[in-house]
């Protein structure tokens, strides 16, 4: 039976990486089996490209050089860690997906959503999230406690205008894909917000029996 690919998404900022820290305590005390990524990144070669991204010296980058290295970032961890342990029957927790792809490079660079979608179809074999679980709280508040609490990177570095393009058409996505983006209210404490994540999550893998 293949596994589930479970993904978190939401301004930077939005405190995923934090919430999912808290869900894999809970996992682990249930004794429920799990794998975690990070995009970009989750090996070797995917966090060296990652290095390259968000690298704030790398100010000429262009917008398509940047949707490509995301997207061979995700190829890599696609092929050798996502596929593999889903075709296992592994659940899997990554923290961003196709999705950062599509607004930060899509909408954010204005590249296009569909364009970057075809690039990312290719770079994932068409492996898509069978839930993805939308932080929403306001960009600006998000991004502030980011760039307070840790030294912002490149993309963390742009200006707020970027930020809101990439958050509005996160809340457009979340209702136009409402039975596949889930959105939880991420301005809530880290105790409630896991509460709302933790059941997205055990409610997709109930239907994976």
């Amino acid at each position: 039976m293949r596994g589930k690919l479970i993904v978190f998404e939401g301004p930077d900022g939005s405190g995923k990486t934090s919430v999912l820290n808290e869900v894999k305590k809970i996992l682990d005390q249930d004794g429920i089996e799990y794998l975690t990524f990070r995009e970009p990144g989750g090996t070797d070669i995917s966090e060296k490209i990652r290095d390259i991204i968000i690298d704030n010296d790398n100010e000429k980058m262009t917008a398509r050089c940047e949707c490509l290295l995301f997207a061979a970032s995700r190829a890599q961890l696609i092929e050798e860690e996502i596929r593999p342990s889903l075709e296992a029957g592994k659940t899997v927790l990554c923290d961003r997906f196709v999705l950062s792809s599509l607004l930060y490079q899509g909408v954010g660079r204005n590249l296009g959503i569909e364009e970057v979608k075809k690039i990312n179809d290719f770079a994932t074999d068409n492996i898509r999230a069978d839930l993805t679980i939308f932080f929403d709280i306001d960009y600006k508040t998000a991004l502030i406690r980011k760039r307070k609490n840790f030294t912002a990177d490149r993309l963390e570095n742009e200006n707020f205008d970027f930020h809101k393009k990439i958050f509005d058409a996160y809340k457009k996505m979340a209702d136009e894909y409402e039975d596949e983006i889930k959105k939880i209210d991420a301005s809530l404490s880290i105790e409630d917000v896991t509460k709302q994540a933790i059941q997205l999550i055990y409610e997709s893998l109930e239907d994976k029996q």
